[in-house]
């Protein structure tokens, strides 16, 4: 791959026949859903991209003929970004997967089909360094990257954007013409502006990503085992059921305001505690308990004593009980260990329905928000192992950023969280839809059923993408749904949108309108 002065990349791959898959084939099901099988797609055709070249030759040639086109990565889009009935050609990125090194920009190469889980493996067996990205193995790049990229390493080294270098995406001009440019982290490209956008402006918005390259900012030197971060040779990973039958409304509040209070007292950037993270899964009560999986960075002095401290802090004032299951009791592991189990346990059943929503707290839970957690929870006339809130350390270094210097703004908030039901059965898609819509509309009450940016609450995650925000029959504060995900960075990013997208070809339920005005 070849790279002009202007930035527009030169595919110099030798042309193949293309690979289009068409309704009858037998792979083509496959093809046609992605994580959540709420949304089932019937496209004419789906091109299967294996290079830059390939990437433009498709769009160019699905423009010309008018299709509508959307794009898929890891497939792990929790709406219908990519597979709705508006949609006639998927250009399928998957195979599109190489983890290497770029001696020429000093910074590691991603193509967006690579799975999180391999994109680890690569980094840790070949050069000793990481990404602080997500939980889930076989989220793709793709998509990931570009809505900010948050994980169990993000208080310790920052979002997955904080190391973002460099993005190869393919555009289409105001004339129908489409090429791939790169733009760079660097001030002076020319380009930058796109480069910003796809540091959490979300996926299918501006073209087709192609690549990525990683370097952490000031980085310096060509050993590519000192351009990202290094994990940590070992973790503390310590797993605690507390058994519902333990922990009544009381103890359930405690443990939910308890949990956020350690944490806004212990997210100082640089700070030993920031090597701590967590998952909290607050189960519904037919899994049974609430799980807490805590990792903490084995190598930091006094680990065990942070773990400790962090558990009893958590239980403080709850039942015996209680407190007796969060006894600190780890396994020490190596980083790459702990990262195989939880990103592959963290995984639903085959042909999965998903309904997801998010938040960021700044502050904590009232008295009465965590009391209607609690009471959803527990619901007698509902019964679900796959419906919970999941609530995620934020803070450390991820605080260091400038909200305005990536898209994503959320910068100083203390958790972020997903509200979540999983379940297979098409016939009881209202049940467990009307269960999520409810907890959340009834614990943002005071604010029009959504958590408008206000000073406690601070909007949304585009990663757990929700289309309810943008339906007033779920979103009823008059906020529009893009100040939920990008605050003040929207206006930003509609200019962008209007510069590299000026026909509105990727758009979904949730893309940024362009700028009438540059």
């Amino acid at each position: 791959m070849a790279v002009t002065s202007s930035g527009t990349a030169q595919a110099a791959e030798p042309a193949q026949e293309p690979i289009v898959v068409t309704p009858g084939e037998p792979r083509y099901d496959d093809m046609t859903s992605g994580y959540n099988q709420r949304w089932i797609g019937d496209p004419e055709q789906i091109r299967v991209i294996r290079s830059t070249a390939e990437a433009v030759t498709a769009v160019q040639e699905l423009v010309d003929t008018g299709k509508r086109f959307s794009v898929r990565s890891g497939g792990g889009c929790f709406e219908n970004f990519v597979y709705n009935p508006e949609i006639e050609a998927v250009l399928d990125l998957s195979t599109l997967d190489e983890v290497a090194y770029d001696e020429k920009r000093r910074a590691f190469s991603v193509q967006p089909g690579a799975i999180l889980l391999n994109v680890y493996d690569t980094l840790l067996h070949r050069w000793g360094v990481t990404l602080p990205g997500g939980l889930c193995y076989s989220v793709g790049m793709g998509g990931h990257a570009c809505g900010g990229g948050y994980g169990l390493m993000s208080r310790q080294f920052g979002l997955v954007v904080d190391h973002l270098y460099a993005v190869e995406v393919v555009v289409v001009d105001a004339g129908g013409r489409a090429r791939a440019v790169v733009a760079t982290a660097e001030p002076d490209d020319p380009y930058h502006d796109l480069w910003w956008a796809h540091t959490g402006g979300g996926g299918g918005n501006f073209g087709v990503v192609t690549r990525y390259w990683f370097r952490t900012p000031g980085a310096s030197g060509d050993d590519p085992r000192t351009l990202l971060p290094q994990p940590p040779s070992h973790v503390l990973l310590n797993v605690t059921a507390i058994p519902w039958t333990a922990v009544d409304e009381a103890d359930f509040v405690r443990l939910l305001r308890n949990y956020i209070d350690w944490l806004g007292a212990h997210s100082a950037p640089g700070t030993p505690e920031t090597g701590l993270s967590s998952l909290f899964g607050l189960n519904q009560l037919a899994a049974g308990a609430l799980t807490l999986i805590t990792q903490v960075d084995a190598t930091v002095a006094g680990a065990e004593d942070i773990l400790a401290d962090y558990l009893a802090a958590i239980g403080e004032g709850t039942a015996e009980g209680v407190r007796a299951a969060l006894v600190a009791a780890p396994t020490k592991a190596t980083w790459g260990q702990a990262t195989r189990y939880i990103s592959t346990s963290n995984y639903a059943a085959p042909a999965v329905r998903v309904k997801a929503k998010s938040a960021y707290l700044k502050g904590n839970f009232t008295t009465g928000q965590a009391q209607t957690i609690h009471r959803y929870l527990t619901r007698t006339d509902y019964s679900n192992p796959g419906a919970s809130l999941i609530i995620f350390p934020y803070g450390g270094q991820i605080s260091t950023v400038a909200s305005d210097a990536t898209a994503i703004p959320q910068r100083d908030s203390v958790v972020k969280m997903q509200y979540q039901a999983w379940w297979t059965d098409p016939a009881q898609d209202d049940t467990h839809l009307d269960w999520v819509r409810g907890m959340y509309k009834e614990v943002y009450a005071a604010t029009g059923g959504v958590p408008v940016p206000d000073g406690t609450w601070d909007g949304c995650y585009i990663n757990y993408a929700d289309a309810d925000l943008a339906d007033p029959a779920h979103n009823a504060s008059g906020v529009p749904w893009s100040t939920f995900y990008y605050k003040e960075n929207y206006p930003r990013l509609q200019r962008v949108k209007a510069r590299w997208d000026p026909r509105n070809l990727f758009r979904h339920v949730l893309s940024v309108e362009p700028s009438t005005s540059q």
